[in-house]
């Protein structure tokens, strides 16, 4: 898809899903919007959060970024986007759960294997790609074939998850709405290939099948 196509779906959203969800869009204008949960995602093309949980404008507030990482709360007045819109869906939306939704085949977790080039132009993402570094299993991936390959990638993606929801308690705000039991946090993984979700149990330190 490119430009002309993006502008073209737009006329189309306008002549057929606008005037559907028209009356909806004028309750979240009159009445600001009010989402129950905050959606960590990765900004990867192929998971769309509205898509994959068909939810509506107005049910998540949603945060992508490169990989669904979660920075750890610094105490500064530094630029922090992700940051940011955790705090704010925190202590402003007043949020009641906090997912992060890991995916399959994450290029962001892939690249933690892999050597970037180490220039300007990927300053930034080498240095966020640091949060993910926990999850890395200690192994000569390109030594491996195909099937193992994969099988320590998935692993990773997995791994990554429960590191975010780590970082996560570091946010003072969260911590204290837990203690009142006004915020849940859970850890999905996305199969990109079967739309499955699975969800992070951590009694059995497992992933299982959301139901």
């Amino acid at each position: 898809m490119d430009i002309d196509n993006i502008i073209k779906g737009n006329k189309r959203f306008r002549n057929t899903h606008f005037p559907e969800l028209a009356q909806r869009f004028d309750e979240l204008v009159e009445n600001g919007q009010k989402p129950k949960i905050l959606f960590i995602c990765c900004s990867d093309s192929r998971v769309v959060p509205d898509l994959i949980v068909d939810s509506k404008p107005g049910d998540l507030f949603v945060l992508r970024n490169i990989g669904n990482f979660v920075p750890p709360y610094k105490n500064d007045i530094e630029f922090h986007g992700s940051s940011a819109a955790i705090e704010y869906a925190v202590s402003v939306l007043e949020v009641e759960d906090i997912i992060v939704c890991g995916h399959s085949h994450c290029g962001a977790c892939a690249s933690l294997y892999q050597d970037l080039k180490d220039e300007n132009d990927l300053i930034h993402v080498n240095k966020w790609l640091e949060l993910g570094k926990n999850a890395k299993v200690d192994i000569n991936i390109n030594s491996l074939n195909d099937k193992k390959r994969a099988k320590v990638l998935r692993k990773t993606e997995k791994e990554s998850i429960k590191y975010q929801l780590a970082n996560l308690l570091t946010y003072p705000a969260v911590v204290r709405k837990m203690k009142l039991n006004k915020l849940s946090l859970h850890g999905w993984y996305y199969k990109i290939e079967d739309g499955t979700i699975s969800y992070y149990h951590k009694k059995t330190d497992s992933f299982k099948n959301l139901k």
